[in-house]
């Protein structure tokens, strides 16, 4: 949703209020919660910018805290890569980086103190027995046998927990608040449970974990974070987090706020389901340029400013819902555009010979950067006598209005000149391979010098100086706009098999042969490109970002 003053961020407007009214002092505190148990995706891009972005405006401080409660699933690669996506995005959280496993001896501590209070009991039951005892939605929880041990014996158990006394799974430390409560969270919900992992911070001090629903809460209010922007699943665990904070009277109390996730049509961001994708080679790892995850984008050659303003532009609702896909790529496409130096890459290569251009001979034609940034200056692509057009720019039966290559026909080659097609050569099995050609010298630089209109321009490389490279055409990872939503099929049935297209014998502009990876830019009448991980000297690999085609301009143009 949009309104004449920009998209609608009702978290600025609640943040903007509390500042006015001198709430928590004037103060604004936010952070960042990752679980190190995966990599990022773009749905997490969307909360590092509002969280990072919303300290930053008001003048505050963002907190990049780990949540890494779950040793078994939680691996320093992870930590290292999310700090590394949060830089790549832009943003720095200087000395407030912060870990939940920081924490542990402040919520064992915690712990005790709530079994001290009555607040919480030892429970030998299963997890199965736990998860039936607590009911659902239509049936109230039923208390356990071992909700009434005395405080002395729930406070010898725990101690043994921690000491290691027990197997995994055997026994758990659980809240005590109310079995009947309407919401699920409060039924009694686990604290510590048993489990031998080896933490990638602390080893193997601990043989009891928190989890998450107890340390996440916890953890902010020791931090000092005011505003704790969370996604809507957590709105029903914002009654638990208070409860722990007002049990152990804590003096600071953060400030919950939901708002609902960044989704896309075509895109899943499940962890699960991303996870399904790469451990079942469904695509090349977590960095696979067709992954929404923050590193595939990056190795796509999507900018981390497309990003940022496609948070922007989003806002930030209590609505949740899907975000169409062209919006990200018209965001991609408006940043390349201003950005992206400008290179001349034939794809699919057709030769042409320009019969009255000397075989020896090299003309070097001068080609603007960039266009929409006259301060990128420019370079000289070099002419010969054989060139490369691409394929598709020729049509020996031409359609009406055809304004590219047939036979009789004239064309303008991209800041070179005029040239003429007079005959087309085949093979022995009637494949054209060759078009013989004529230049007009007098049309230099590609202007006509009596004014004829030549209406055709077609993108060229000389066959001489071309490098021979590998470019990856890259589309959407899916065929249907809500793969996850049509009943009674898998949604990896709608996995696309168009969504990568390999082409080994693309031709390059010189200019291109030696480009650091990560370099972007827009091969001409073609798309906007990026250099791959996989690219070696002598062998250069291109990924295509986006194609030029923008939809979501279409559709603003109509209001929609």
């Amino acid at each position: 949703m949009t309104t004449d003053d920009g998209p609608s961020n009702f978290l600025r407007e609640l943040i903007a209020a509390d500042v006015a009214a001198g709430k928590h002092g004037g103060r604004v505190v936010t952070r960042f919660p990752p679980e190190p148990n995966g990599y990022l995706h773009i749905g997490h891009a969307k909360s590092i910018c509002l969280n990072f972005g919303l300290a930053r405006e008001f003048g505050g401080t963002c907190n990049l805290r780990f949540d890494d409660t779950n040793p078994a699933r939680e691996e320093q690669e992870y930590v290292d890569a999310i700090e590394a996506d949060v830089r790549w995005l832009g943003f720095d959280w200087g000395e407030r980086k912060y870990f939940a496993s920081g924490y542990f001896d402040q919520l064992y501590r915690w712990a005790v103190q709530l079994i001290g209070k009555g607040l919480a009991y030892v429970d030998d039951q299963t997890t199965e027995q736990i998860r039936e005892g607590r009911g659902n939605f239509y049936r109230k929880g039923t208390d356990s046998p071992n909700r009434d041990r005395s405080v002395d014996e729930n406070l010898e158990l725990f101690e043994r927990m921690r000491a290691g006394e027990f197997p995994d799974g055997a026994r758990v430390l659980r809240a005590k608040i109310d079995m009947s409560h309407a919401n699920l969270n409060m039924r009694d919900p686990p604290m510590y449970r048993i489990k031998r992992a080896h933490h990638h911070r602390t080893g193997d001090d601990w043989c009891i974990y928190p989890m998450y629903d107890y340390a996440h809460g916890l953890s902010d209010a020791l931090e000092g974070v005011t505003h704790s922007i969370c996604t809507l699943e957590f709105e029903d665990h914002r009654l638990l987090y208070d409860w722990f904070i007002e049990a152990l009277e804590l003096e600071h109390r953060p400030q919950q706020v939901e708002f609902a996730k960044l989704n896309f049509s075509y895109i899943v961001l499940s962890k699960r389901k991303l996870l399904e994708l790469v451990k079942g080679g469904y695509v090349n790892g977590w960095d696979d340029p067709r992954m929404p995850t923050i590193r595939g984008l990056r190795r796509r050659g999507v900018t981390p400013e497309a990003i940022r303003a496609v948070a922007e532009r989003t806002g930030a609702s209590k609505r949740d819902g899907r975000v169409d896909i062209t919006l990200l790529e018209h965001e991609i496409r408006e940043h390349l555009n201003a950005t992206s130096p400008r290179a001349m890459a034939v794809l699919d290569p057709l030769k042409l010979v320009i019969e009255n251009f000397d075989e020896h001979a090299v003309e070097w034609f001068e080609a603007p950067n960039n266009p929409e940034d006259p301060a990128a200056g420019g370079r000289k692509v070099p002419f010969s006598r054989e060139i490369y057009i691409e394929r598709d720019d020729f049509r020996e039966v031409a359609p009406k209005k055809w304004y590219r290559f047939a036979p009789g026909q004239e064309v303008r080659l991209r800041y070179a000149c005029f040239v003429r097609c007079n005959e087309v050569i085949k093979d022995a099995a009637g494949n054209v391979v060759e078009l013989r050609c004529t230049w007009d010298p007098a049309s230099r630089g590609g202007d006509s010098p009596d004014g004829r209109k030549v209406r055709g321009t077609s993108h060229w490389v000389s066959a001489r100086h071309a490098i021979a490279a590998e470019v990856r055409l890259y589309d959407r990872l899916f065929s249907e706009p809500d793969p996850e939503g049509i009943d009674g099929r898998d949604w990896k049935e709608f996995l696309d098999p168009r969504s990568i297209r390999v082409v080994a014998g693309a031709m390059l502009e010189p200019s291109l042969a030696d480009v650091p990876v990560g370099a972007r830019f827009q091969f001409e009448r073609v798309g906007y490109f990026c250099a791959d991980d996989d690219s070696r000297p002598g062998h250069p690999v291109f990924n295509r970002t986006i194609g030029l085609k923008d939809s979501w301009a279409k559709i603003e143009a109509k209001g929609g």
